[in-house]
């Protein structure tokens, strides 16, 4: 497999434990945390300092490593209790990704299948079980891509919203993949990409990761996609996805159903960048997911600095949901699907 040469890497496991790139402080400082406890890795997935629903599963299977690598259980029931109950409380650290669920629960079918060995093999697992979900997500994030790239033309124009990209997952992101793999092929995709309030996740990460990578990429306010689809700079919309629902619906990044929505009113196809993990079909539409309500700081203390009346009602929530008759195509790395088609998507 050919390796992304994108110069990032927002989730390690090196020397026993997880290094993140803190997310929080770029594009200014590129600075790493070294964590060595589950609380930590909690703490890092909730503040932001890991994101993107691929690189919150990754430190999720590494935090769940570190919650019970110290365990003193000696037979199987008592592991397992301590096991559930680290991935239990790894799974209150942000409720919309399901890729974080995902990799627990992967990591615990693993270890029921293995209940027989010693708990130090058991634990050996766990670990196990963590790098192979971050090896496998760089081949599932290229071929997406490479479905992405077949609906794509060179010489188009790219509206992205928030960051789906090679910061959110273990090479060249979801939505953002297509993107890497144009570059290496010689084509000239020009990139609109929205700030992304209240965070600037567009802005800050997006815009400085294809800076970096050598893509034309335009930074645009969140109120000028209108205008500037309105003057045919964009000729299709890649999203990525926090979780989709078994209808169809996504849940996305804030301001994602509005993009939607200009994107449906222009005649401009809307396409959602979904790994396997980010499909729930046990959540029947976009009406069941639940969605995180951020901090009121966030907006009225936008990058630290106070931009609101002290006392302001705030309504923060970090997701929104998108209907699936706004979404032209969901790409996953198993190939590309109508929205109501998702139901039956090999996994």
């Amino acid at each position: 497999m050919t390796t992304t040469s994108t110069p990032f890497a927002p989730v390690k496991w090196q020397d026993d434990a997880l290094v993140l790139l803190d997310q929080t402080r770029l594009p200014v400082e590129t600075t790493y945390l070294t964590l060595t406890t589950a609380q930590e890795v909690w703490a890092a997935i909730r503040h932001l300092q890991v994101r993107g629903a691929p690189a919150i599963g990754m430190a999720a299977a590494y935090g769940l490593y570190l919650g019970i690598r110290n365990s003193d259980a000696n037979d199987f029931d008592t592991f397992w209790q301590h096991l559930s109950e680290q991935a239990d409380y790894l799974g209150t650290s942000r409720p919309t990704a399901v890729n974080l669920f995902w990799a627990l629960d992967r990591i615990k079918a693993r270890v029921q299948r293995e209940s027989g060995k010693p708990v130090a093999e058991l634990k050996a697992a766990v670990l196990n079980e963590a790098l192979s979900i971050q090896r496998e997500d760089a081949e599932v994030c290229r071929r997406i891509g490479e479905h992405l790239l077949t609906l794509l033309k060179d010489g188009m124009g790219i509206l992205t919203h928030c960051n789906p990209g090679a910061l959110a997952t273990a090479a060249y992101g979801t939505a953002t993949a297509p993107l890497y793999l144009a570059k290496e092929r010689g084509w000239n995709l020009k990139v609109y990409a929205d700030e992304t309030r209240p965070v600037l996740q567009g802005a800050r990460l997006t815009a400085y990761e294809l800076q970096q990578a050598g893509i034309d990429v335009t930074l645009i306010c969140d109120n000028m996609a209108a205008m500037v689809m309105a003057q045919g700079k964009v000729q299709a919309v890649i999203v990525g996805t926090d979780r989709v629902a078994a209808n169809g619906d996504v849940a996305n990044k804030i301001g994602t159903y509005g993009v939607a929505v200009l994107a449906h009113a222009h005649g401009i196809p809307f396409y959602v960048a979904a790994p396997l993990s980010s499909i729930d079909l046990d959540t029947p539409t976009g009406a069941d997911i639940p969605i995180e309500e951020r901090p009121a700081e966030e907006i009225t203390h936008g990058l630290g600095k106070q931009v609101a009346p002290d006392g302001i009602k705030v309504y923060n929530p970090a997701f929104d949901v998108t209907p699936a008759r706004y979404i032209t195509a969901i790409v996953t790395e198993n190939g590309i699907y109508k929205p109501d088609e998702i139901r039956n998507c090999k996994r």
